[in-house]
Formats: structure tokens, sequence, C-alpha cells
């Protein structure tokens, strides 16, 4: 079972507008002084605004005013966030921001820091008939909550058995419906399945020029044991156990399917085998290979021994090999390809 929670804080958010008429007659209040709002109730605390006239402190420029925000419910802690503003009264000045807590503030009647404040120029431009207004906005952070957000069951769902079905329905020939003989060997098969896997194999069977009612057919130029590993792949879509073939009789088997597998446009198949193959490279069989791959439209497999026989480190002892010599004789145009391939690789 996997489960997934959330936690969220909840907050109670309020607007309290404090108005000061006959500013002019305010000031002159003194440094220090303030003018304090109505108490107001937000998430259930008591607060108000200070505005201080003549400013909080004494500045260089007297030319400020102050504004705080006051907890005045007493031995408590709040977490919040706040702004207060200037209101234009016209409409023609946006508000303007005179004290801010984006993040939250702990306000605190036991630590003496029940307030927070910030000073400001005279806000003559936002006064109407000699009043002021302000606007202040309080986000109080209440408790944490933490929901179970879901929970899914994880039922283990067994792999795919469905290559094992189609292996014994091979093995077990039942319903088997086309024969085909390779050097005398006779392997039944479901002509539906064949189709499926194999384009070629499609046409054969049930293509304009093939004869629907023909149960037997003769494969030419192919082992018995290859064919038998091409069956094997078309109902199971994976290649056979190689552990009874060792060394360069496995390999051998490998360019075999390779072959079948072109032959009968098996894509995957054929990837599969140049994969094994390109793993297998060396000095005495890269050029067999790389012939291998030129006559089969293996490109990747053409690639890495072009790479493998021209990396500087072993060419020398590639051309000495036999196969190379052979590969001189026999495919004139792919010794060319790695000629040029040598010159990029000692370019770069």
């Amino acid at each position: 079972m996997r489960t997934a929670s959330m936690c969220t804080a909840s907050t109670v958010r309020g607007t309290h507008t404090f108005k000061i008429a006959g500013f002019s007659l305010h000031r002159g209040l003194g440094v220090g002084n303030f003018i304090p709002s109505a108490t107001f109730d937000i998430g259930g605390y008591l607060w108000r605004v200070l505005f201080y006239p003549d400013g909080e402190m004494e500045m260089e420029n007297g030319d400020h005013a102050s504004v705080f925000l006051d907890l005045v419910s007493k031995a408590t802690e709040v977490r919040a966030l706040f702004d207060v503003r200037l209101v234009d009264q016209t409409n023609k000045l946006p508000p303007s921001v005179v004290l801010s807590q984006k993040t939250p503030y702990v306000f605190n009647n036991t630590e003496h820091s029940n307030s927070v404040g910030d000073d400001f120029l005279q806000p003559l431009g936002y006064l109407l008939d000699d009043s002021l207004v302000l606007e202040c906005d309080v986000t109080v952070l209440t408790e944490s909550k933490v929901t179970l957000t879901a929970t899914t069951f994880d039922i283990q769902v067994p792999p795919s058995d469905l290559g094992e079905h189609f292996r014994e329905l091979l093995e077990k020939e039942e319903e088997a419906d086309v024969l085909f003989d390779v050097e005398g060997v006779v392997f039944p098969a479901h002509k539906i399945v064949v189709a499926g896997r194999s384009p070629v194999f499609k046409a054969q069977l049930f293509g304009p020029m093939s004869d629907r009612t023909r149960r037997r057919i003769t494969v030419e130029d192919m082992q018995p044991a290859v064919f038998k590993a091409l069956l094997h792949f078309i109902y199971t879509d994976s290649l056979p156990s190689m552990e009874k073939l060792d060394g360069d009789e496995g390999k051998e088997m490998i360019k075999h399917l390779l072959v079948a597998a072109d032959r009968y446009a098996m894509e995957r198949m054929k990837v599969m085998c140049e994969s094994i193959l390109c793993k297998s490279l060396d000095v005495e069989n890269a050029t067999a290979t790389l012939a291998l791959a030129d006559q089969h439209h293996c490109s990747n497999l053409r690639d890495a021994c072009l790479e493998f026989i021209t990396s500087p480190d072993r060419m020398d002892d590639v051309m000495a090999s036999q196969g190379y010599a052979h590969l001189k004789r026999s495919c004139p145009s792919i010794v060319i390809d790695v000629f040029e391939r040598a010159k990029r690789s000692r370019k770069i």
C-alpha cells in the first residue's frame, strides 16, 4: 500500500480601514507620539494601527511620518503577514505600501515585540480635504493541517507470460496448420502466428500469389537448427539459450540468425544479433563481421566494425590477419571505406 499526505497552513485574512481626518491638525504632535486606530479583530486576535504624524524617531530630515501594526491581545504569540498602504481617495494614484511583511512575522507580547513599523515621507500627495486613509491587511497563520491525500493499494502484477504460452503452443504442435521442411527436418507451426511476425511469411502464406490451401513449405539454404531458433523467436520474441554453443560455434549461430532475420524482415531479431556480434569483435573476426554487416544492411554493426578496425592500437594487427586479406579479394569497396575512416580518424 502507498499513501501520500499534504501539509497546508491555515490562514485568516482581514482588512481594516483607518481614516485620519484633520491631518494638518495632528502635525506637530511630536516625535514618538501616535494616533491609534480602533481595535479590530482578525483571526481571533486584537490589532490596531499606530500612526505617528511626526515620525516615531527623530530623523535628520524631519519630513517623515511612521506607521506601526500593533498586537493588542496580551500574553500571546501570533505569526502574521501584513501590508499597510496609503489609499488615494480620488482614485488617480495607485496605493502606496508604507509597511509590508511578506514572510511570517512573530508578534510576542511576552517578549515585548508586539508591534512593528516603518518610516515614510509625509503623505501629502494622498491627502483629500485634509484627510488621510490607511488600509491595513493582516493575514494570521493559524495551525498547520496535515491531510491524507491519496491511498494506493499496491498489488504486484506478475511479469508477462505470453511468450511462455506461445512457446508451449509451438512445442506441443496443437492446431498446427503448416509444415516447414528444412533439409528433411519438419517443423509444424501456425500460419497466423508466423505471418503476424514476418511480412515475408505473410506474403508467402496469405499474399495474392500464395496457395492458401498449401500445408507444406520447403525452406532452402538454411540449417534446421537455425530455422528452429527462428521459430523460437517468432513465438517468444526472444533468442533461444546459447549455453550449449561454445565460443566460435555460438558466434556462428548468431551470424546465421542475423541472415535469417534479414531474409524474413524481422528487424528486432536482426538488431539483437547485431548487438551480440558488436560485443564480440576481435582482430580475427572483425573483417568477416564487417562483410556480413555490409551484405545485410546492418548499419550499426557496420559502423562498429569500422570503428574497431581503424582504431590506431589495433589496425596493424587487423590488416595482417587472414580475414583482411580475404576482405581485399572479396569486397574491395569495403576496404576503401576502411581507409577513408582511418584518414578521418587521424585528422580528428
